[in-house]
């Protein structure tokens, strides 16, 4: 996945960046997904699921057979556009008999809902439309996420840390705070954190606050809802190929060794972070809330 000298090649695009125009492409699992029931009958919302982790993350779930609807930027549509056009293939192979990408099943109803995550009333809308459109919500998915490097304090505006913590701490509890009526027991949440809370950039300083926000989020709630039979658990992915990264996201100048500080000595690609969010959402992991599961190339939380 990454260029023929072991670097990735510098490339800059406006945000949020599409993913269609990357070099390489990220990986989501287009070709190489295979699906096996895990999530039949469920119903998943997926916040951020045009490109990166969420894209990986929706095509893995279809395949597993679940519903899925997902929430994206106009500027997104393109990458939108072509998910749809990949799993709208899927179901019409399936039902005439035949296969598509690398699935093996898929679910019944693809879904794609557009708007700004910064707005209160459209993560309310979305979650009561993913409802009506599905019939029914048993599971969340929360992989949307705003990140932009400065190498200073200073150099963070205002606006930069509203948006940031609009997009990836009061989405979630706007989303979270709409759907908990629609959920039961066996109904799944899961947030996306990073090893950023954890292991904080210098270049990354409101995103990594953020993402410390989002694990007491993780755990608190996790808690709150357990009487209810409702998991709430995080994936805490390392450095991932992603639009993010050439979108002011990560230094252009360090673009050439993105992910190599891991002692696996490469970045992660999307399809490589998706199993841990089936995991999550399927039976297999029934003892699990309030956790934090790392994918990070063998980085320590």
């Amino acid at each position: 996945m990454e260029t023929k000298e072991g670097t990735f090649q510098k490339q800059q695009q406006d945000v949020p960046g599409v993913q269609s125009e990357m070099n390489p492409v990220p990986d989501c699992g287009e070709e190489t997904y295979k699906g096996n029931n895990r999530l039949r009958g469920r119903r998943v919302l997926v916040t951020g699921g045009d490109s990166g982790i969420g894209r990986a993350v929706t095509i893995a779930m279809f395949r597993e057979g679940a519903d899925v609807c997902i929430s994206y930027l106009p500027s997104e549509k393109k990458d939108a556009d072509s998910l749809k056009c990949l799993l709208e293939k899927e179901i019409k192979n399936t039902s005439g008999g035949g296969s598509g990408g690398g699935t093996t099943t898929c679910g019944g109803k693809f879904e794609m809902i557009q708007g700004d995550l910064t707005c209160e009333k459209f993560c309310k809308d979305l979650v009561e439309e993913t409802k009506n459109r599905l019939g029914g919500l048993d599971t969340l998915v929360l992989v949307a996420g705003k990140q932009c490097a400065k190498n200073c304090i200073t150099e963070i505006t205002t606006e930069q840390l509203m948006e940031t913590f609009q997009v990836n701490v009061f989405s979630m509890f706007h989303i979270v705070k709409a759907a908990l009526p629609h959920l039961s027991k066996g109904s799944t949440i899961t947030t996306t954190t990073s090893i950023e809370a954890f292991s904080g950039s210098p270049f990354l300083l409101d995103y990594a606050t953020s993402k410390g926000a989002i694990v007491s989020f993780t755990q608190s709630l996790s808690k709150q809802v357990a009487h209810r039979g409702i998991r709430v658990n995080s994936v805490a992915p390392g450095p991932v190929w992603t639009p993010i990264e050439i979108s002011g996201g990560y230094p252009q100048d360090k673009l050439s060794t993105f992910g190599k500080n891991t002692p696996m000595g490469r970045a992660g690609q999307p399809s490589e972070v998706a199993p841990m969010y089936v995991f999550l959402a399927s039976c297999d992991s029934t003892y699990c809330t309030g956790d934090i599961f790392p994918v990070t190339g063998g980085k320590h939380l």
